[in-house]
């Protein structure tokens, strides 16, 4: 049975560069090259492409979010920091009208208080956190599951 191609736009926020070396004991010991690589063949396996993309700069999340119109059908993102800060992200999230879903490698919600509230949350179909990795793999089926309904 052939599946209809999908696209998805994987967005990694700040700090999720320095993967593997900043506080392993809350992120895990994966780099984001590895958790790349991870994602790349989670898609495989669904057949999906996936396209992620890095950015400290909340501007450039931002234009990687609008431009996924027209190419990608859906988004995965874990903002960062941004998901606690960002008017920005979430207004871009809901300006798109791309299924989204939000991950997070830790729980936020058994963090610091002012991790415990995320601007993108109301926007997303919904938030996978606290898995480390696998809340990207998660993420990523969920949101093919959901858009291939």
């Amino acid at each position: 049975m052939n599946l209809p191609a999908l696209s998805i736009l994987v967005l990694h926020g700040p700090n999720l560069n320095l993967l593997g070396l900043r506080e392993p004991g809350i992120y895990g010991s994966l780099t984001l090259a590895e958790i790349n690589r991870l994602l790349n063949s989670k898609a495989m396996e669904l057949q999906t492409q996936i396209l992620p993309v890095q950015s400290n700069h909340e501007g450039v999340l931002v234009d990687a979010i609008h431009g996924a119109l027209g190419y990608h059908q859906g988004i995965v993102i874990n903002a960062g920091a941004y998901t606690h800060t960002s008017v920005a992200l979430r207004d871009a999230i809901a300006a798109v009208n791309l299924p989204t879903v939000e991950v997070h490698l830790s729980n936020i919600y058994g963090r610091e208080d002012f991790r415990h509230h995320s601007y993108i949350a109301p926007v997303v179909i919904g938030q996978i956190s606290g898995f480390g990795a696998q809340s990207y793999l998660l993420g990523l089926q969920a949101l093919v599951s959901y858009l291939r309904k």
